[in-house]
């Protein structure tokens, strides 16, 4: 019989992945308890109802599946659909673990979800608002391409979201990259296809013909109808949460999530610091959710104190 001591060491490897599992279980039974109550009650279902979760999982496997098929393309498969359907699923969990994308992800569903329920409730049209209606029919021939860009854009984010796609050109900059890490770092630092679709995918992209760099371009360039574009009946909920983040100075996908029953004392914060009047909050909130009750005292509230109260906020989206 071998000395316990000689014994003993063999077995620190195992014990270490046991320990990991423990904690990795741990973290998941602590993280169940309120994620189960927040589905549970009545103010998670916006957040997170299975329709919201499925469209989340579903555009990240097409985000996982656009890169693997330029990484297959690179690298010449011979079978892609093969290479990228036994791939898909892990890289598009290893996507789901960086905070940003899942929370832009998140906030995309979200927003197409409102943008079709402002349609059926207050019969807010999801494409051609009364906004894009003006500008689309200005003097200024720069500006009426920019409405006619958002315009076209806005018409292809409904139809990527009813099939819960998301093409690479419509991430934000920062978002792509960290996708293309992710892509980098599931395939291994060594595979050469990978590297030469990341640059290819690098070289292609120009986040200012995105929806979203679209949509900031022409609120920027809109200076005359900005307050039209603070107004989410006469803009429309997209170029709505796009001019309420910039004037707020908060982030657009916070800012969409704040959407919510739920996250309400966030939006009214939102647009406390965007410089609304307690009048101007309840009249987008009757649009946005018109069954919350303004915070009292809000209107006793600077712009200033509202948006550092943001800023200390525990959430973040990246």
């Amino acid at each position: 019989m071998m000395p316990a001591a000689l014994v003993e060491p063999t077995l620190e490897p195992v014990e270490s992945l046991l320990r990991d599992e423990l904690a990795r279980g741990d973290a998941m039974l602590a993280a169940a308890g309120p994620v189960l109550r927040y589905l549970l009650v009545p103010e998670g279902r916006m957040l997170l109802s299975d329709e919201v979760v499925a469209r989340v999982r579903g555009m990240l496997a097409d985000v996982a599946g656009q890169l693997l098929a330029a990484q297959a393309e690179a690298g010449r498969v011979a079978d892609p659909v093969s290479f990228v359907d036994e791939r898909e699923a892990r890289l598009a969990e290893r996507l789901a673990d960086e905070p940003a994308l899942l929370a832009h992800v998140h906030g995309l569903a979200v927003e197409g979800r409102l943008t079709l329920q402002l349609q059926a409730r207050s019969n807010v049209d999801p494409v051609l608002c009364p906004l894009l209606q003006e500008l689309t029919a200005s003097s200024d021939d720069a500006l009426a391409g920019s409405a006619m860009a958002v315009l076209a854009a806005q018409a292809r984010f409904l139809q990527h979201y009813r099939r819960m796609a998301l093409p690479l050109g419509e991430l934000p900059g920062e978002l792509l990259h960290v996708a293309l890490l992710a892509l980098r770092a599931e395939a291994g630092g060594q595979d050469s296809a990978a590297a030469t679709a990341e640059r290819h995918l690098r070289d292609a992209f120009d986040e200012s013909c995105g929806r979203l760099g679209l949509i900031s371009r022409l609120v920027m360039q809109a200076d005359k109808s900005a307050l039209h574009a603070l107004d989410v009946r006469h803009a429309g909920l997209a170029i709505f949460a796009s001019a309420l983040a910039t004037a707020s100075g908060q982030d657009r996908d916070g800012t969409v999530l704040s959407f919510s029953d739920v996250q309400f004392v966030r939006l009214a914060l939102t647009m406390r610091a965007a410089g609304f009047g307690p009048q101007q909050i309840e009249r987008q909130s009757l649009y946005l959710l018109p069954e919350t009750v303004l915070p009292e005292g809000l209107g006793r509230l600077s712009a200033e104190r509202a948006a550092m109260l943001l800023t200390a906020s525990a959430w973040r989206s990246s």
